[in-house]
């Protein structure tokens, strides 16, 4: 017996083992060198190989060459993986190998050899060609309707399965063509599941989510509300694309201090900023319940915090300067959308010559008395303002846009407001995204806008006007004695409906142009209540009471004579 074998390995010395076969070619007895000979003699790899899509009345053809994405047969491996069977180095194991091979024959298929990622590319031009996105259901709001369209089926191809039945075929050296396998992704609703998206879309209506951080914020309305609603859920993409708007507008990077005082101002400020990161996954947890809670309750608007991760900046803000200036205590801000360039000039203009202002403590901060005086003479343009019931181009038109963006980081400051007065007439930019009573007008010598600092510190003034995208905003600096403001939701007592509307002739504009600067406006009363609160006890209190006369459109007629 011991003879037998020991002829056995004498024999099969540098020789395949048997009973070994590539496919369908025994290789035992022969040495790897004349395995791979007889390999690459017997399989010889095809120029191309051809994918073929039928739609039953179609048929499509792609053709790949071997060359273009690096496919080559490895005849030399595959022999020397050949001749190492049964050779582990494990006695036993090896001698079973053996002799399990004389009733079960050892078969190998041919070793591959391939460029991951230009056959990635190829065939993923042919699943490109083949597959056609499923249109799912969606909802939008058009005109106050909820509009559905029910999805559309598509067609997909799965890559990693093709390209798995392509290297099967070029393993066992087969010359057939690809069959590439589809299958049809169907996910439109018939017309009852319709009429249930479109219930839950119209849940939507008139209701609004507010994403928040500090003192800004993101809101979306009905329309993308309604847009978001997915056949189970929410659309992932919609939702996707929230997180990523959230993190544009709220994310940066962490922002050490400047502080520079001249002459009783401050020339350059930039206030410590802690680094801000969303958390993404909780960001989307908290939207989803949002989203499941505007639907399922008659809750017309929910505000969330976005959660986030903070970065300290490396100095804080009081550690470069001995004014007790280290941190935000109120924001105000506003819109001018259809400000002409003067008005927009002007409101540029004055918020910058207020910018860097300090208030000590204790003292009563003048509007007009910091800003000085507005004319032609002090750099003012002309534009549209409204004097003895007359819309007028004046000197400084925009300023009380100012004077009303202050008047609102006053408030939410907390501070007392010692003199305060509402336009005659409601005016539409202090309308914009705001309730009617917020607005102050101001024009000297006869009207002021005032507030007193009693906060412990001096209080910094910083004015950020935007003319690109017509937004004022003014932000209070200093040192929070944790005061807390709540101002109630302006409430209209009484209304006036408004009168005509007006024409206005204007030399500027070309003769028979006409162009629309006021539009109509209820006359009205309202009042609002503020209160400012310390360690639970109120230490401010005051309502404001606005009375604005009707006002009616109007409209700038052209008079230019055509050049």
């Amino acid at each position: 017996m011991l003879l037998t074998l020991a002829g056995f390995f004498v024999y099969f010395y540098g020789k395949i083992l048997p009973v070994t076969h590539v496919l369908e070619t025994r290789v035992d007895g022969l040495t790897p060198q004349e395995a791979e000979r007889v390999l690459a003699q017997r399989y010889p790899l095809v120029g191309q190989y051809a994918f073929v899509y039928s739609t039953g009345e179609n048929e499509m053809r792609y053709e790949i060459p071997m060359d273009s994405v690096g496919v080559t047969y490895d005849y030399r491996g595959t022999a020397e993986g050949a001749y190492k069977i049964a050779r582990r180095g494990n006695v036993l194991a090896d001698l079973y190998k053996i002799l399990k091979s004389f009733w079960s024959p050892t078969r190998l298929s041919i070793k591959v050899n391939y460029d991951e990622e230009k056959l990635s590319e190829a065939m993923g031009v042919i699943v490109g060609q083949i597959s056609v996105e499923p249109v799912y259901p969606s909802a939008i709001l058009v005109n106050d309707e909820i509009i559905v369209n029910e999805g559309k089926a598509g067609i997909e191809v799965d890559l990693s399965s093709l390209k798995k039945a392509f290297l099967d075929e070029l393993a066992r050296a087969g010359r057939d063509e690809i069959i590439v396998q589809s299958k049809v992704v169907d996910p439109t609703i018939n017309d009852m599941e319709q009429m249930t998206f479109r219930d839950r879309a119209e849940q939507f209506t008139s209701k609004s989510l507010i994403i928040m951080f500090e003192s800004d914020n993101l809101a979306y309305k009905s329309r993308e509300l309604v847009e978001m609603i997915a056949v189970n859920g929410y659309r992932d993409e919609a939702m996707n694309k929230m997180v990523e708007e959230t993190k544009v507008k709220f994310e940066r990077e962490a922002q050490n201090p400047a502080f520079v005082f001249t002459n009783g101002r401050v020339e350059e400020f930039t206030p410590a900023l802690a680094g801000v990161r969303i958390k993404n996954t909780e960001l989307r947890i908290r939207l989803y319940e949002a989203m499941a809670e505007l639907e399922s309750t008659e809750v017309d608007e929910i505000t969330i915090e976005a959660p986030v991760e903070l970065t300290p900046a490396e100095f804080e803000t009081s550690e470069v300067n001995n004014l007790g200036i280290k941190e935000l205590i109120g924001r105000g801000s506003s819109n001018f959308r259809g400000s002409i360039a003067g008005r927009v000039y002007n409101i540029d203009l004055a918020a910058s010559r207020l910018n860097g202002v300090l208030v000590k403590p204790g003292e009563i901060f003048s509007f007009n008395a910091a800003l000085g005086d507005v004319s032609k003479l002090t750099g003012y343009k002309e534009a549209y303002v409204i004097s003895e019931g007359k819309t007028i181009l004046g000197d400084g038109g925009g300023v009380c846009q100012v004077s009303t963006t202050l008047f609102r980081a006053a408030l939410n400051a907390g501070l007392p407001i010692m003199e305060r007065r509402a336009h005659t007439y409601r005016v539409g930019y202090y309308e914009q995204g705001f309730a009617p009573g917020l607005d102050a007008t101001v024009y000297s010598p006869t009207t002021d806008f005032k507030f007193k600092n009693d906060t412990p510190a001096h209080i910094l003034i910083q004015a950020t006007p935007d003319t690109k995208n017509l937004t004022l905003v003014f932000e209070l600096y200093g040192t929070s004695d944790g005061r807390v403001a709540t101002i109630t939701k302006p409430v209209i007592t009484e209304s006036t409906s408004p009168p005509d509307d007006v024409y206005i002739d204007d030399p500027s504009l070309p003769l028979g142009q006409i162009k629309q600067i006021e539009y109509k406006a209820w006359g009205a009363k309202v009042v609002f209540n503020y209160n400012v609160t310390r360690d639970g006890e109120t230490i401010y209190e005051k309502a404001f009471y606005s009375v604005y006369k009707p006002w009616g459109a109007v409209y700038m007629r052209g008079t230019a004579p055509v050049q």
